[in-house]
């Protein structure tokens, strides 16, 4: 039970973060863009360090077939991928993001399952050790921040008065904490569920630090900015490494 409970502290703070949209009520535009690359280019380095140096050494230390761990980890690399083109699910990480009627629910059905999919990840990841399960935690947590943020101006543009945006999102990031109960019975009752689902989300920490973080960086055009940024990418990488290290101790 050690392990439900880490890992609903864990979904418990996700979920939290969800009402970090109401910090773009009250901080200036400026300041407001400088915390989010902070934080896009910090959840990009903790998502790639996430899945090199902890997801996928544990996967293939659990399941030696490096070639099963490839197609499950391009299982969800394909999936966040069909997330975004089907469900029109797209991460806007600046406080304004241009939106039609019909997104703001559809931007919340794509993030019920995507939040979902992460309570799935961290109990997987916490059933293997509290210290991959701490980093994943981490990797999500820096990239909910800025994806909370984008969300909630998405809401906010298609018609959701400010309250009502704040409710449902919250709402929508409690579904990984539905995740995390189902997860924790799956893993006592269906063989090599753990090794699907931490390959997996290698799969997709991938895909979305590559495909919608490292993207949002490239978008920095001052020189001094985009040095800072890329600082930062280098920070996180090595922060996973060193927990890696100490993990492996």
């Amino acid at each position: 039970m050690t392990v439900l409970f880490f890992a609903l502290i864990a979904a418990f703070i996700i979920s939290a973060i969800s009402l970090v949209g109401a910090l773009s009520m009250v901080l200036n535009s400026r300041i407001l863009d400088k915390v989010l690359l902070l934080f896009v280019s910090f959840s990009a380095g903790s998502m790639i360090g996430g899945a090199f140096f902890h997801l996928l050494p544990e996967a293939i230390d659990l399941e030696p077939n490096v070639l099963t761990v490839s197609v499950y980890l391009l299982c969800g690399f394909c999936l966040f991928f069909i997330l975004e083109r089907v469900l029109r699910w797209h991460h806007c990480h600046h406080g304004t993001c241009e939106a039609h009627q019909h997104l703001g629910w559809l931007n919340l059905i794509g993030d019920c399952f995507h939040n979902f999919i992460d309570g799935l990840v961290i109990v997987s990841a916490f059933a293997v050790s509290p210290i991959l399960g701490f980093t994943v935690t981490l990797s999500i947590v820096f990239h909910e921040i800025p994806q909370e943020l984008g969300d909630f101006g998405v809401l906010l543009y298609s018609g959701f008065s400010k309250a009502r945006a704040l409710f449902y999102n919250f709402l929508s990031a409690c579904t990984s904490i539905v995740g995390v109960v189902l997860g924790f019975f799956l893993l006592d009752n269906i063989a090599g569920i753990n090794i699907f689902l931490l390959s997996f989300a290698a799969g997709g920490f991938i895909y979305i630090a590559a495909s919608d973080l490292i993207p949002e960086i490239h978008e920095e055009k001052e020189t001094g900015k985009s040095i800072f940024a890329f600082l930062i990418f280098l920070v996180a990488l090595v922060m996973m490494f060193i927990l890696k290290l100490f993990g492996a101790e």
